[in-house]
């Protein structure tokens, strides 16, 4: 848990725990029955739990579903007691605008909450409620407490998904990294590998077998060959985790984030690496853009497969209205233009829609894809000298 964090759910515990005890406090005070009393008592006790069950920041935050079934609880143990103990309870409707606040989507919240800080006045000014307290004082307490309320949850999920987008920007920045660095080392030190290794052999050609020269190329050849055969298994395994760790680390870091996470899986698939590195790669950028780019409260992450081909599609709200549109991939996440060209050398389809506020990220990939062409390649041991000096001077370019 961040500072921030732990900061704002000792505050949110703070202010739950005390307005209910002022309200115990007043409750107590009034000449109620015993019976009445006990069942006061009892629901000042459920209202804690409640209430702190509904505004958890991450990572205590419940799943969506659950936070609408206590926001309807809430709505019960805040409107039926007020005809019971009056302008006392009345102080919960400010927690009710809150989590409304929280809780619905907007722009319904904003009218719903102003509906509930309306019905403190309306309540005081009817023959339902008695009290000394004016409409305009319980109306401000209640955008008081709904606003505190909300502030502070706020707070605390914006601190919670700001470190979750750099912890994947971090990510991010590492896999690109080691992409580049695995490309260099077969682009530069492979070509010069095979260059050495080609003209090697060709002096052998022109160099007596009995003479001491021809045993010193024989052998730097060899170890050429052998060099650049390790280079070639280093950039052919590059470091990218595979599929089923990006959904563990998808579904962990989205939840940090207070975003709501569904995943479907198909049954146990074997995948080709080079399937389940693309698609992984795929995964760890789209969610590096649902952080980073969107304020999403729910995403849904499904892969199936389908007549020898796996998709993966990242399925997720909150897209800024501006954007929009269907096609490949462009706009905030350009980080995944790159992997359109990588989908697209396997044979698969990159694409994305974006409508409403809701943005679907697809990738589809063939199960046996093809294996993508190296027409450079400066590993390739049928490489004469001419065509290594070529790839040479253009990996160097």
């Amino acid at each position: 848990m961040t500072q921030a964090t732990g900061v704002a759910s000792v505050s949110l515990a703070l202010l739950v725990t005390g307005s209910l005890a002022l309200i115990a406090v007043d409750v107590l005070a009034q000449p109620l029955s015993k019976g009445t009393l006990i069942t006061g008592l009892i629901l000042l006790i459920l209202l804690p739990a409640v209430l702190l069950g509904q505004y958890a920041p991450p990572p205590y935050r419940l799943p969506y579903r659950w936070r609408w079934g206590l926001l309807g609880l809430q709505v019960l143990l805040t409107y039926p007691p007020v005809l019971v103990f009056e302008f006392k309870w009345l102080s919960l409707l400010g927690f009710l605008a809150g989590a409304v606040l929280l809780t619905v989507p907007r722009p319904a919240s904003i009218v719903i909450a102003l509906a509930v800080a309306a019905s403190g006045p309306l309540l005081v000014h009817s023959s339902l409620v008695s009290t000394s307290r004016g409409g305009m004082s319980v109306l401000v307490s209640t955008v008081i407490t709904g606003s505190g309320v909300y502030a502070v949850v706020h707070l605390a999920l914006l601190a919670a998904r700001l470190q979750a987008s750099h912890s994947q920007a971090a990510r991010l920045a590492e896999h690109r990294e080691r992409a580049r660095i695995a490309q260099d080392l077969h682009d530069l030190v492979g070509s010069s590998l095979v260059s050495i290794a080609v003209q090697s052999e060709n002096a052998l050609r022109h160099t007596p077998a009995a003479t001491p020269g021809h045993q010193v190329l024989s052998e730097i050849a060899t170890l050429a060959r052998r060099a650049h055969g390790e280079v070639r298994g280093i950039t052919g395994n590059r470091a990218s985790a595979q599929l089923h760790t990006e959904l563990a680390h998808a579904q962990r870091l989205l939840s940090q984030a207070g975003i709501s996470t569904r995943t479907t899986l198909p049954p146990q698939v074997d995948l080709p690496g080079l399937v389940s590195d693309c698609l992984g790669a795929v995964l760890r950028e789209g969610i590096g853009n649902v952080l980073q780019h969107s304020q999403a409260s729910r995403c849904d992450i499904e892969v199936t497969t389908t007549a020898g081909r796996l998709r993966l599609s990242v399925d997720n709200d909150g897209v800024p209205p501006t954007a929009g549109g269907t096609g490949s991939v462009s706009g905030p996440g350009s980080g995944l233009a790159n992997l359109r060209f990588r989908t697209l050398a396997l044979g698969g389809t990159l694409t994305t829609h974006i409508d409403g506020g809701q943005c679907v990220l697809t990738a589809e990939l063939p199960l046996d894809p093809p294996d993508p062409a190296d027409p450079a390649d400066p590993l390739d041991p049928s490489m004469t000298l001419g065509d290594t000096d070529r790839v040479h001077k253009g990996a160097r370019v």
